[in-house]
C-alpha cells in the first residue's frame, strides 16, 4: 500500500471469513461504505489450509451465508475445498469491498476511531469490525513439554492427515468434535484411543433429517435472551460445543479406546486420570484454541478471554464490534449456517449509531 493509495470508507471490517463477508452483505445492504481487509491471498484461504477430509458438521440446508444457499444437496455435509470455494464466490456474486494481502496487526483508539496498523501502512477508521474468526492461539497443555521426544506430537490444526502422523499407536486428547472426527480418521490405519470427556452429542440423523426443528432450537432457543439459552452459554467455553455428526457409538465402532481425561506425565508418559498409562508413538492435541485479543488495545474480555460485548457491541469502546465469536447471541452464532444473524445485528447498530459522522478510513502513514 502507498501514500497515494488512499482508502475512503466508513467502516472497516477484519477479516474475510463467513463472518466478514456476511457483516459486508449486511453493510452492503444497508448502503454503508466499509472496506474488508483479509491477511490471506485469496478468499477461503483459511478452510483450504485445513485437514483434508474436513467437512462441516451441519449439512449444507444450513451452510449458508445470507442471499445465497449453499450449492450442494441439502442433507448432504461439503467439504472444506467445497467451503473455500463457496465463501469465494459469495465474495464475487456480491461484489464485496475486499483488500486482501492485508493483515491487521494492531489496533489502536484514536481520536474520532481507531488506528489499524498493517505491514503496508496504517489505516484510520472510525469504526472497526472485528470477524477474525474465534480461532486465536492453539492451545497445549504445558505437561506436553515432559513427553518423550520419541513420542511425535502435533497440534490439530497442524494435521493434515494420516500419511503425517508416524506408525504406532496414537492418543488423541480432547474428545470435542474435532478430536472425534480425527479418532475415527486415524483409526482407520493407526491404532487409536483418545482421553478426555466427551460433550452432549447431536446425532447426525438429527442434523440430516430432523434439521428443521433442532435449528430453531438451537437457534431461536438456545440464546443469551432466553433461560436455557443463558444456561448453556455459561457451560460452553467450560464444556465446549457438543458433538455435532460425530459421537461415542462412532467411536466403539471403529475400536478407538476411550480413556478419561490426560492429566499428568511421568518419566516421558502420558498419565490418564484414573492412573493409566497407555503407550502411545504419537499424541494429537486436539485441545482447541485459546482467545489471542492482545493485538486489540484496551479491550474488555471475559474470565474466559473472550471479547465483553452485547451481541457484539462494545460499549466502553464506542466503535468497535465483533461478528462470529462463539454464542455471541445463539449457539449457531460460530456457524457459518448462523453467523448472519449477527452480522444484520452488528450493521443495523452502525447504521443507527455511526453512519453519518465524518469519520471514513484513510491512510495516514504507509511502511
Amino acid at each position: 500500500m502507498k501514500a497515494s493509495d488512499e482508502v475512503q470508507a466508513q467502516v472497516v471490517v477484519i477479516g474475510a471469513g463467513q463472518a466478514g463477508l456476511a457483516t459486508s452483505y449486511h453493510l452492503k445492504r444497508l448502503g454503508i461504505e466499509h472496506l474488508v481487509l483479509e491477511g490471506g491471498a485469496r478468499v477461503g484461504d483459511v478452510w483450504r489450509s485445513r485437514w483434508d477430509s474436513l467437512r462441516l458438521f451441519t449439512p449444507a440446508l444450513h451452510d449458508g451465508l445470507p442471499g445465497l444457499p449453499f450449492p450442494a444437496p441439502a442433507k448432504s455435509f461439503p467439504g472444506k475445498e467445497d467451503v473455500a470455494d463457496y465463501l469465494d464466490d459469495y465474495a464475487e456474486r456480491n461484489h464485496l469491498p475486499i483488500r486482501l494481502n492485508t493483515r491487521v496487526t494492531r489496533i489502536e483508539p484514536s481520536v474520532g476511531g481507531f488506528d489499524l496498523e498493517t505491514a503496508g501502512g496504517t489505516l484510520r477508521a472510525g469504526c472497526v469490525i472485528v470477524a477474525a474468526g474465534p480461532n486465536g492461539t492453539p492451545w497445549v497443555p504445558p505437561i506436553a513439554t515432559d513427553l518423550s521426544a520419541a513420542i511425535f506430537q502435533l497440534h490439530s490444526a497442524n494435521y493434515r492427515g494420516p500419511k503425517d502422523i508416524p506408525p504406532g499407536p496414537v492418543l488423541v486428547v480432547g474428545a470435542g468434535t474435532s478430536g472425534v472426527a480425527l479418532a475415527l480418521e486415524l483409526s482407520q490405519t493407526h491404532p487409536v484411543s483418545i482421553a478426555g470427556r466427551p460433550t452432549a452429542h447431536i446425532p447426525d440423523k438429527v442434523l440430516r433429517f430432523a434439521g428443521g426443528p433442532y435449528w430453531r432450537f438451537i437457534s431461536s432457543v438456545l440464546t443469551i435472551k432466553t433461560p436455557i439459552g443463558r444456561k448453556v452459554a455459561s457451560k460452553f467455553h467450560d464444556r465446549g460445543a457438543p458433538l455435532l455428526g460425530v459421537g461415542i457409538e462412532d467411536l466403539q465402532r471403529a475400536g478407538v479406546a476411550m480413556h478419561p481425561r490426560l492429566t499428568s506425565v511421568v518419566n516421558g508418559q502420558p498419565i490418564l486420570e484414573d492412573g493409566g498409562a497407555p503407550a502411545v508413538s504419537s499424541v494429537i492435541w486436539a485441545t482447541g484454541y485459546r482467545p489471542a485479543f492482545d493485538w486489540i488495545a484496551n479491550l474488555p474480555t471475559t474470565k474466559a478471554g473472550w471479547p465483553a460485548t452485547d451481541r457484539g457491541v462494545v460499549s466502553t469502546s464506542p466503535g468497535l464490534y465483533f461478528v462470529g465469536m462463539p454464542f455471541q447471541y445463539a449457539l449457531t452464532s460460530g456457524l457459518i449456517g448462523g453467523v448472519g444473524r449477527d452480522a444484520a445485528y452488528v450493521a443495523a447498530q452502525i447504521a443507527t449509531r455511526h453512519v453519518g459522522q465524518p469519520s471514513g478510513a484513510r491512510v495516514v502513514s504507509t511502511g
